[in-house]
């Protein structure tokens, strides 16, 4: 597992803790603007995971099908993958 792939890992592993998290303070009935505030940060993370995956997918994946003149797939799956971040 490279760098990149460790650092989503990572940050994973974290937003999986903030959930838990989330569900205890809803099992508690905990200030729902504190849960809300909890949700916002697990967003923040598995955002910075994906974004931590398509860049090593650009880097790596993408680079090494420009080299065999096979980036089109490539591409769109990466286009398919930006339109859906953007429309949301």
């Amino acid at each position: 597992m490279n760098d990149e792939r460790k650092k989503a890992l990572q940050s994973l592993k974290t937003a999986r803790g903030q959930i838990e998290g989330i569900i205890k303070m809803i099992e508690d009935d905990r200030y729902c603007i504190d849960i809300s505030n909890q949700i916002l940060a697990a967003q923040s993370l598995l955002k910075k995971a994906n974004m931590t995956i398509l860049k090593q997918h650009m880097e790596h994946c993408v680079k090494e099908a420009c080299h065999h003149d096979q980036a089109d797939e490539k591409i769109d799956e990466v286009i398919s993958i930006l339109e859906k971040i953007i429309s949301k």
